[in-house]
């Protein structure tokens, strides 16, 4: 472990943030720098958010978008927006039932991060896109919202799907399970670079969701696609104007689909 994480890890553990499931040599960062809240807030302003900030990174070059067809909200109608914090996981070797069977220890290791987290985080789990065994569930849910994380995001499955949505807490999934994943999913490593569907996210990324799918911005580049998004609506706003007002297509050619250009 390098010797600043090491610092940090020990400051977190005598603050209480530290559980302990996961070896600290798996933990690749602690602290990092977030988006401020003046600029999330303007993204939560943002009608179709997700569509807008996707729209921009196609026109950056920037892979950055996933669809709602492939993690969908476990409570509709929900927005999110903040920085990624992440998880890796991989399969367990042994069987379920040899693991029960030799009590072995659970390795999932979600509240090691929730500890970590800073309010209004959002916590990105990969297990491979994984449908079957559930990532995160009701309790895990709780621990995150108490820690005051704004949501969660699992490139797998999650359980208890009821106490979610009485915990009104937005989690977006590939899809929902009544299985465990204790003795299947063993975390590996903590704020290292993590798959959503087809899409990288690295910690620190500003994630968003909403009904639409989930986007997530290279954090150096956050404050560029605020502005692009408000600028492109501006115009667009003239443009419906425009268009409600009837005037020739002289006038409104120059503002079609604008928003595909970056420059």
């Amino acid at each position: 472990m390098l010797e600043h994480l090491e610092r940090e890890y020990e400051e977190y553990r005598k603050a209480g943030r530290i559980w302990g499931v996961i070896d600290k040599e798996k933990i690749r960062k602690i602290k990092f720098p977030r988006t401020s809240r003046a600029v999330i807030e303007e993204f939560l302003k943002i009608e179709d958010m997700t569509t807008s900030v996707s729209d921009v990174l196609d026109s950056m070059g920037i892979r950055g978008a996933v669809a709602g067809s492939h993690l969908k909200p476990v409570i509709p109608g929900k927005k999110i927006v903040g920085n990624a914090v992440t998880i890796r996981s991989i399969p367990e070797r042994k069987t379920p039932t040899q693991g029960y069977y030799d009590k072995d220890f659970i390795r999932m290791a979600t509240r090691d991060i929730y500890y970590m987290a800073e309010a209004g985080d959002i916590f990105v789990a990969d297990f491979g896109g994984n449908p079957d065994v559930s990532t995160m569930g009701g309790q895990s849910c709780t621990v995150a919202k108490s820690c005051g994380l704004a949501g969660s995001i699992a490139n797998g499955a999650v359980r208890d799907v009821s106490s979610i949505r009485k915990l009104d807490f937005p989690v977006w999934s590939c899809g929902v399970t009544p299985i465990t994943g204790k003795f299947r999913i063993e975390a590996i490593e903590v704020n290292g670079p993590v798959t959503l569907h087809d899409i990288l996210v690295q910690p620190g990324d500003l994630m968003l969701a909403d009904d639409s799918g989930v986007c997530a911005i290279p954090f150096d580049k956050v404050e560029y696609v605020l502005e692009k998004i408000l600028s492109i609506d501006e115009e667009e706003e003239h443009m419906r104007d425009l268009i409600e007002a009837k005037k020739p297509l002289d006038e409104l050619r120059p503002l079609y689909r604008k928003r595909y250009n970056s420059k």
